[in-house]
């Protein structure tokens, strides 16, 4: 793994943000956490995370959207985004996919040790698009 992975985690769920952060950093990466679908989208510019995780029920703007708007940005579209929601139904997870995301992963049936496997899947560099 290297060092200096950093991840986004858009997240509204105060208690979830920070039992994923912590499982996060005790695996060695970096985490920032946008706490509605605005400051997302911003921390992804400004931070330049390696990943995301993206939760879909978001204030402000739902995670679609966000994934839309990542998708849309020179300087976002390259992020491997992986959606971490509570929500399974079958046209979510479809749509998710369609609008770009490398996975989509139901909160109940994701231990948090699971993360770090999702995010050295998403970064090693047969996972990232060729640009």
């Amino acid at each position: 793994m290297e060092e200096d992975v950093k991840v986004l985690l858009i997240e509204d769920d105060v208690a979830a943000a920070e039992m994923y952060r912590l499982r996060l950093v005790a695996d060695g990466y970096s985490v920032v956490i946008g706490h509605d679908g605005h400051e997302g989208l911003r921390m992804a510019t400004d931070e330049a995370p390696d990943f995301i995780y993206l939760d879909l029920r978001l204030p402000g703007l739902d995670g679609f959207e966000v994934l839309e708007r990542l998708r849309a940005g020179t300087a976002t579209m390259h992020i491997p985004v992986i959606i971490l929601t509570n929500y399974g139904e079958p046209e979510l997870r479809e749509r998710g996919l369609k609008l770009g995301a490398l996975e989509f992963l139901v909160k109940s049936d994701t231990d948090p040790a699971e993360l770090s496997e999702s995010v050295e899947r998403a970064v090693s560099p047969r996972a990232l698009p060729s640009i």
